[in-house]
């Protein structure tokens, strides 16, 4: 089960991967162009996951049970 350190181990081992494209990248005429496809799809690549690991631990919208009357419910 995922915990807290999830986004934050996720963070780290992006900036290792962006700092690996950055020293790693072939050198040439298109070494700009190599470093920012890797870092930008790195970046993008974890803001989707964490959006989607944040939106999953608290869910916008509870489950409806259509199954039960109103004068059914336990009073909270």
């Amino acid at each position: 089960m995922a915990n807290g350190w999830a986004p934050f181990i996720g963070l780290i081992i992006v900036a290792v991967f962006c700092a690996g494209a950055w020293f790693g990248s072939p050198k040439g005429e298109n070494q700009t162009v190599w470093r920012s496809t890797l870092m930008l799809s790195a970046v993008a690549m974890y803001l989707m996951w964490v959006i989607t690991f944040l939106a999953q631990l608290n869910p916008i919208i509870a489950p409806i049970r259509y199954d039960i009357r109103p004068e059914d419910e336990i009073p909270r």
